[in-house]
Protein backbone atom coordinates (compact mmCIF):
# COMPACT_ATOMS: atom_id res chain seq x y z
CA UNK A 1 0.00 0.00 0.00
CA UNK A 2 1.23 3.50 -0.86
CA UNK A 3 0.01 6.95 0.15
CA UNK A 4 -2.16 7.29 -2.95
CA UNK A 5 -4.08 4.15 -2.07
CA UNK A 6 -4.21 5.21 1.58
CA UNK A 7 -5.87 8.47 0.56
CA UNK A 8 -8.32 6.63 -1.71
CA UNK A 9 -9.37 4.08 0.94
CA UNK A 10 -9.59 6.76 3.63
CA UNK A 11 -12.01 8.81 1.51
CA UNK A 12 -14.03 5.71 0.57
CA UNK A 13 -14.67 4.93 4.23
CA UNK A 14 -15.55 8.55 5.01
CA UNK A 15 -17.97 8.71 2.08
CA UNK A 16 -19.54 5.41 3.12
CA UNK A 17 -20.11 6.57 6.71
CA UNK A 18 -21.50 9.87 5.43
CA UNK A 19 -24.33 7.90 3.83
CA UNK A 20 -25.85 7.49 7.30
CA UNK A 21 -24.20 10.35 9.25
CA UNK A 22 -25.41 13.52 7.57
CA UNK A 23 -23.70 16.89 7.86
CA UNK A 24 -20.84 15.72 10.10
CA UNK A 25 -18.01 15.14 7.65
CA UNK A 26 -15.43 16.74 9.97
CA UNK A 27 -16.32 14.41 12.86
CA UNK A 28 -16.25 11.37 10.57
CA UNK A 29 -12.79 12.31 9.27
CA UNK A 30 -11.45 12.83 12.78
CA UNK A 31 -12.84 9.44 13.77
CA UNK A 32 -11.04 7.79 10.86
CA UNK A 33 -7.81 9.57 11.79
CA UNK A 34 -8.06 8.11 15.30
CA UNK A 35 -8.70 4.62 13.95
CA UNK A 36 -5.74 4.78 11.54
CA UNK A 37 -3.57 5.98 14.42
CA UNK A 38 -4.60 2.90 16.42
CA UNK A 39 -6.31 5.02 19.06
CA UNK A 40 -9.60 5.03 20.95
CA UNK A 41 -12.36 7.64 20.80
CA UNK A 42 -14.65 9.10 23.45
CA UNK A 43 -17.83 10.70 22.10
CA UNK A 44 -19.48 13.11 24.52
CA UNK A 45 -22.72 14.82 23.58
CA UNK A 46 -26.41 15.03 24.33
CA UNK A 47 -28.61 12.01 23.60
CA UNK A 48 -29.88 11.30 20.11
CA UNK A 49 -27.29 13.06 17.93
CA UNK A 50 -25.85 9.89 16.41
CA UNK A 51 -22.89 8.90 18.58
CA UNK A 52 -23.70 5.18 18.60
CA UNK A 53 -24.75 5.21 14.95
CA UNK A 54 -21.39 6.70 13.97
CA UNK A 55 -19.56 4.01 15.93
CA UNK A 56 -21.61 1.29 14.24
CA UNK A 57 -21.11 2.83 10.80
CA UNK A 58 -17.33 2.88 11.26
CA UNK A 59 -17.25 -0.75 12.34
CA UNK A 60 -19.47 -1.95 9.49
CA UNK A 61 -17.52 0.03 6.90
CA UNK A 62 -14.35 -1.86 7.90
CA UNK A 63 -16.02 -5.29 7.96
CA UNK A 64 -14.85 -5.51 11.53
CA UNK A 65 -16.09 -7.84 14.22
CA UNK A 66 -18.05 -5.52 16.45
CA UNK A 67 -19.59 -5.87 19.91
CA UNK A 68 -21.65 -3.46 21.95
CA UNK A 69 -21.83 -3.01 25.73
CA UNK A 70 -24.62 -0.99 27.31
CA UNK A 71 -23.17 0.13 30.64
CA UNK A 72 -25.25 0.04 33.81
CA UNK A 73 -24.32 0.46 37.50
CA UNK A 74 -24.76 -3.26 38.20
CA UNK A 75 -22.35 -4.37 35.44
CA UNK A 76 -19.29 -6.35 36.57
CA UNK A 77 -15.79 -6.37 35.03
CA UNK A 78 -16.29 -9.97 33.90
CA UNK A 79 -19.28 -8.84 31.84
CA UNK A 80 -16.79 -7.02 29.59
CA UNK A 81 -13.59 -9.07 29.74
CA UNK A 82 -15.12 -12.53 30.06
CA UNK A 83 -14.67 -15.06 32.84
CA UNK A 84 -13.81 -18.66 33.59
CA UNK A 85 -16.70 -21.09 33.82
CA UNK A 86 -16.72 -24.77 34.73
CA UNK A 87 -17.12 -27.27 31.93
CA UNK A 88 -19.53 -29.93 33.17
CA UNK A 89 -18.01 -32.54 30.85
CA UNK A 90 -14.39 -32.17 31.94
CA UNK A 91 -15.10 -30.51 35.30
CA UNK A 92 -12.41 -27.96 34.52
CA UNK A 93 -12.57 -24.20 34.27
CA UNK A 94 -12.49 -22.82 30.73
CA UNK A 95 -12.27 -19.19 29.71
CA UNK A 96 -15.28 -17.74 27.91
CA UNK A 97 -14.33 -14.49 26.12
CA UNK A 98 -16.41 -11.40 26.79
CA UNK A 99 -17.53 -8.71 24.35
CA UNK A 100 -14.12 -7.00 24.54
CA UNK A 101 -12.79 -9.68 22.16
CA UNK A 102 -13.69 -7.82 18.98
CA UNK A 103 -12.10 -5.41 16.53
CA UNK A 104 -14.46 -2.59 17.47
CA UNK A 105 -15.98 -2.36 20.95
CA UNK A 106 -18.81 0.13 21.36
CA UNK A 107 -19.12 1.05 25.05
CA UNK A 108 -22.37 2.97 25.33
CA UNK A 109 -22.79 5.39 28.25
CA UNK A 110 -19.48 4.43 29.80
CA UNK A 111 -19.98 6.86 32.68
CA UNK A 112 -22.90 4.78 33.97
CA UNK A 113 -20.59 1.85 34.79
CA UNK A 114 -18.91 1.70 38.19
CA UNK A 115 -15.19 2.57 38.53
CA UNK A 116 -14.41 -1.11 39.02
CA UNK A 117 -15.97 -1.97 35.68
CA UNK A 118 -14.44 1.05 33.97
CA UNK A 119 -11.01 -0.08 35.12
CA UNK A 120 -11.52 -3.39 33.31
CA UNK A 121 -11.09 -1.44 30.08
CA UNK A 122 -7.74 0.09 31.09
CA UNK A 123 -5.59 -2.94 30.30
CA UNK A 124 -7.55 -3.69 27.15
CA UNK A 125 -7.14 -0.13 25.85
CA UNK A 126 -3.48 0.23 26.81
CA UNK A 127 -2.04 -3.25 26.33
CA UNK A 128 -4.49 -4.72 23.77
CA UNK A 129 -4.85 -7.73 26.06
CA UNK A 130 -6.96 -9.02 28.97
CA UNK A 131 -5.76 -10.88 32.07
CA UNK A 132 -8.19 -13.30 33.72
CA UNK A 133 -7.22 -15.75 36.47
CA UNK A 134 -3.55 -15.02 35.93
CA UNK A 135 -3.66 -15.77 32.20
CA UNK A 136 -3.18 -13.03 29.59
CA UNK A 137 -5.34 -13.23 26.47
CA UNK A 138 -4.48 -11.15 23.41
CA UNK A 139 -7.22 -9.17 21.71
CA UNK A 140 -7.95 -9.24 17.97
CA UNK A 141 -6.13 -6.68 15.83
CA UNK A 142 -7.01 -3.95 15.17
CA UNK A 143 -8.70 -3.24 18.50
CA UNK A 144 -10.54 0.04 18.90
CA UNK A 145 -12.79 1.26 21.72
CA UNK A 146 -15.51 3.73 20.76
CA UNK A 147 -17.11 4.94 23.98
CA UNK A 148 -20.00 7.34 24.43
CA UNK A 149 -21.21 9.36 27.39
CA UNK A 150 -23.85 12.01 27.98
CA UNK A 151 -22.98 15.32 29.69
CA UNK A 152 -26.55 15.55 31.05
CA UNK A 153 -28.51 13.38 33.46
CA UNK A 154 -25.45 12.91 35.64
CA UNK A 155 -27.35 11.52 38.64
CA UNK A 156 -26.09 8.01 39.35
CA UNK A 157 -23.13 8.28 36.98
CA UNK A 158 -19.41 7.83 37.64
CA UNK A 159 -17.15 10.37 35.86
CA UNK A 160 -14.14 8.80 34.19
CA UNK A 161 -10.89 9.35 36.12
CA UNK A 162 -8.08 11.28 34.49
CA UNK A 163 -6.03 8.09 34.05
CA UNK A 164 -8.73 6.55 31.89
CA UNK A 165 -9.55 9.72 29.98
CA UNK A 166 -5.90 9.89 28.99
CA UNK A 167 -6.23 6.50 27.28
CA UNK A 168 -8.50 7.97 24.63
CA UNK A 169 -6.76 9.48 21.63
CA UNK A 170 -9.66 11.83 20.81
CA UNK A 171 -12.61 13.28 22.63
CA UNK A 172 -15.18 14.31 20.05
CA UNK A 173 -18.58 15.97 20.10
CA UNK A 174 -21.24 15.51 17.44
CA UNK A 175 -23.40 18.58 17.91
CA UNK A 176 -26.88 19.04 16.51
CA UNK A 177 -27.24 18.67 12.72
CA UNK A 178 -28.28 21.65 10.64
CA UNK A 179 -31.80 22.00 9.21
CA UNK A 180 -31.34 20.10 5.93
CA UNK A 181 -29.05 17.46 7.45
CA UNK A 182 -31.67 16.72 10.08
CA UNK A 183 -34.30 16.41 7.33
CA UNK A 184 -32.16 13.64 5.74
CA UNK A 185 -31.77 11.95 9.12
CA UNK A 186 -35.52 12.10 9.74
CA UNK A 187 -36.52 10.72 6.34
CA UNK A 188 -33.74 8.14 6.15
CA UNK A 189 -34.61 6.57 9.50
CA UNK A 190 -38.39 6.85 9.34
CA UNK A 191 -38.90 3.15 8.53
CA UNK A 192 -35.67 1.47 9.67
CA UNK A 193 -32.19 2.55 10.71
CA UNK A 194 -30.04 3.47 7.72
CA UNK A 195 -26.96 1.99 9.37
CA UNK A 196 -28.49 -1.50 9.28
CA UNK A 197 -28.11 -1.61 5.49
CA UNK A 198 -24.61 -0.08 5.34
CA UNK A 199 -22.19 -2.20 3.31
CA UNK A 200 -18.47 -2.63 4.12
CA UNK A 201 -15.88 -1.10 1.80
CA UNK A 202 -12.63 -2.62 3.18
CA UNK A 203 -11.47 -5.36 5.54
CA UNK A 204 -9.55 -5.32 8.79
CA UNK A 205 -6.35 -6.42 7.02
CA UNK A 206 -6.36 -3.18 5.03
CA UNK A 207 -6.97 -1.20 8.22
CA UNK A 208 -3.84 -2.75 9.75
CA UNK A 209 -1.91 -1.86 6.60
CA UNK A 210 -3.15 1.73 6.84
CA UNK A 211 -2.04 1.91 10.49
CA UNK A 212 1.42 0.63 9.53
CA UNK A 213 1.79 3.01 6.59
CA UNK A 214 0.70 6.05 8.60
CA UNK A 215 3.29 5.29 11.28
CA UNK A 216 6.06 5.66 8.66
CA UNK A 217 5.15 9.23 7.67
CA UNK A 218 8.11 11.55 8.27
CA UNK A 219 7.98 14.28 10.91
CA UNK A 220 10.60 17.04 10.48
CA UNK A 221 12.55 18.03 13.56
CA UNK A 222 10.99 21.52 13.46
CA UNK A 223 7.49 20.03 13.67
CA UNK A 224 8.55 17.72 16.49
CA UNK A 225 9.77 20.75 18.43
CA UNK A 226 6.53 22.57 17.65
CA UNK A 227 4.51 19.76 19.23
CA UNK A 228 6.69 19.76 22.33
CA UNK A 229 6.57 23.54 22.66
CA UNK A 230 2.77 23.42 22.66
CA UNK A 231 2.48 20.67 25.26
CA UNK A 232 5.10 22.31 27.48
CA UNK A 233 3.30 25.66 27.17
CA UNK A 234 0.07 24.10 28.48
CA UNK A 235 1.90 23.08 31.65
CA UNK A 236 2.98 26.67 32.26
CA UNK A 237 -0.44 28.18 31.45
CA UNK A 238 -2.00 29.77 34.55
CA UNK A 239 -5.54 28.95 33.39
CA UNK A 240 -4.77 25.22 33.59
CA UNK A 241 -4.51 23.20 36.78
CA UNK A 242 -3.02 20.33 34.79
CA UNK A 243 -1.40 20.62 31.37
CA UNK A 244 -0.85 18.03 28.67
CA UNK A 245 1.44 15.13 29.57
CA UNK A 246 3.91 13.13 27.47
CA UNK A 247 1.15 10.82 26.23
CA UNK A 248 -0.50 13.88 24.69
CA UNK A 249 2.69 14.62 22.75
CA UNK A 250 2.84 11.01 21.53
CA UNK A 251 -0.79 10.99 20.43
CA UNK A 252 -0.53 14.39 18.76
CA UNK A 253 2.41 13.09 16.75
CA UNK A 254 0.62 9.87 15.76
CA UNK A 255 -2.58 11.66 14.75
CA UNK A 256 -0.65 14.27 12.75
CA UNK A 257 1.02 11.48 10.77
CA UNK A 258 -2.37 10.04 9.81
CA UNK A 259 -3.71 13.45 8.84
CA UNK A 260 -0.77 13.95 6.50
CA UNK A 261 -1.22 10.47 5.01
CA UNK A 262 -4.96 11.07 4.50
CA UNK A 263 -3.98 14.07 2.39
CA UNK A 264 -1.57 11.96 0.35
CA UNK A 265 1.55 13.51 1.92
CA UNK A 266 4.58 11.76 3.37
CA UNK A 267 5.52 14.67 5.66
CA UNK A 268 3.70 16.28 8.58
CA UNK A 269 3.12 20.04 8.41
CA UNK A 270 2.47 22.44 11.33
CA UNK A 271 -1.10 22.89 10.04
CA UNK A 272 -1.76 19.20 10.76
CA UNK A 273 -0.76 19.72 14.38
CA UNK A 274 -2.92 22.83 14.78
CA UNK A 275 -5.99 21.10 13.34
CA UNK A 276 -5.75 18.27 15.89
CA UNK A 277 -5.03 20.23 19.08
CA UNK A 278 -8.60 20.37 20.37
CA UNK A 279 -9.59 16.69 19.91
CA UNK A 280 -6.27 15.45 21.33
CA UNK A 281 -5.89 17.84 24.27
CA UNK A 282 -9.37 18.89 25.41
CA UNK A 283 -9.83 15.88 27.74
CA UNK A 284 -6.25 15.88 29.07
CA UNK A 285 -6.32 19.40 30.51
CA UNK A 286 -8.02 20.69 33.66
CA UNK A 287 -9.13 24.31 34.00
CA UNK A 288 -8.69 26.35 37.16
CA UNK A 289 -11.90 27.37 38.96
CA UNK A 290 -11.15 31.04 38.20
CA UNK A 291 -10.88 30.32 34.47
CA UNK A 292 -14.16 28.43 34.53
CA UNK A 293 -15.87 31.32 36.34
CA UNK A 294 -14.55 33.72 33.68
CA UNK A 295 -16.39 31.60 31.09
CA UNK A 296 -13.24 30.37 29.37
CA UNK A 297 -13.12 26.98 27.68
CA UNK A 298 -10.20 24.66 27.01
CA UNK A 299 -10.42 25.50 23.31
CA UNK A 300 -10.22 29.25 24.02
CA UNK A 301 -7.13 28.90 26.20
CA UNK A 302 -5.46 26.50 23.75
CA UNK A 303 -5.93 29.04 20.98
CA UNK A 304 -4.33 31.69 23.16
CA UNK A 305 -1.40 29.38 23.96
CA UNK A 306 -0.80 28.48 20.30
CA UNK A 307 -0.74 32.11 19.19
CA UNK A 308 2.28 32.68 21.45
CA UNK A 309 4.24 29.90 19.74
CA UNK A 310 5.76 30.57 16.34
CA UNK A 311 4.99 27.81 13.86
CA UNK A 312 8.01 26.55 11.88
CA UNK A 313 8.26 27.86 8.33
CA UNK A 314 9.64 26.23 5.23
CA UNK A 315 9.10 22.65 6.38
CA UNK A 316 10.48 20.35 3.68
CA UNK A 317 10.03 16.70 2.97
CA UNK A 318 13.19 15.73 4.84
CA UNK A 319 12.64 12.64 7.01
CA UNK A 320 13.88 12.78 10.58
CA UNK A 321 14.36 9.09 11.19
CA UNK A 322 15.54 6.27 8.95
CA UNK A 323 12.76 4.13 7.62
CA UNK A 324 12.91 0.39 7.83
CA UNK A 325 14.20 -1.16 4.63
CA UNK A 326 13.87 -4.76 3.68
CA UNK A 327 16.95 -6.73 2.68
CA UNK A 328 17.49 -6.81 -1.10
CA UNK A 329 16.67 -9.97 -2.99
CA UNK A 330 19.65 -12.18 -3.93
CA UNK A 331 19.31 -11.31 -7.62
CA UNK A 332 19.17 -7.59 -6.84
CA UNK A 333 22.20 -7.87 -4.54
CA UNK A 334 24.17 -9.76 -7.21
CA UNK A 335 23.33 -7.10 -9.79
CA UNK A 336 24.39 -4.36 -7.39
CA UNK A 337 27.69 -6.14 -6.66
CA UNK A 338 28.33 -6.59 -10.39
CA UNK A 339 27.59 -2.90 -10.97
CA UNK A 340 30.01 -1.90 -8.22
CA UNK A 341 32.69 -4.16 -9.73
CA UNK A 342 32.18 -2.61 -13.17
CA UNK A 343 32.43 0.87 -11.71
CA UNK A 344 35.66 0.06 -9.90
CA UNK A 345 37.09 -1.55 -13.03
CA UNK A 346 36.21 1.51 -15.09
CA UNK A 347 37.76 3.80 -12.52
CA UNK A 348 41.14 1.99 -12.57
CA UNK A 349 42.17 2.92 -16.18
CA UNK A 350 41.09 6.49 -15.56
CA UNK A 351 43.19 6.71 -12.41
CA UNK A 352 46.15 5.08 -14.21
CA UNK A 353 45.82 7.56 -17.05
CA UNK A 354 45.87 10.53 -14.64
CA UNK A 355 49.05 9.24 -12.95
CA UNK A 356 50.73 8.68 -16.34
CA UNK A 357 49.89 12.23 -17.48
CA UNK A 358 51.28 13.72 -14.26
CA UNK A 359 54.52 11.80 -14.68
CA UNK A 360 54.79 12.96 -18.30
CA UNK A 361 54.38 16.60 -17.28
CA UNK A 362 57.05 16.21 -14.57
CA UNK A 363 59.46 14.68 -17.07
CA UNK A 364 58.96 17.53 -19.56
CA UNK A 365 59.67 20.14 -16.86
CA UNK A 366 62.91 18.28 -16.01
Amino acid sequence: MDLTRFNKIFNRIVDNVNLVIHGKDDVVRLSMIAICAGGHILFEDVPGVGKSVLARALGQSMRAEMNRVQCTPDMLPGDITGSSIIDTKTMKFTFRPGPVFANVLLVDEINRATPKTQSALLEAMAEKSVSVDGVTHGLPQPFIVLATQNPVELAGTFPLPEAQLDRFLFKLTMGYPDFEAERKVMLGNAFALEVDSLEPVIGTAEVLEMIRLASEVAVPTAVQSYILEITHATRAEKAFVMGAGPRASINLLKASKVMAASDGRDTVYPEDVKALLAPVLRHRIMMTPDAVLRGETVEDVLERVVTRIKAPLGVTDAPVAPTRRSAPAPAEQAAADESDTDTEAAAEPAATGRVTRRRARSASRA
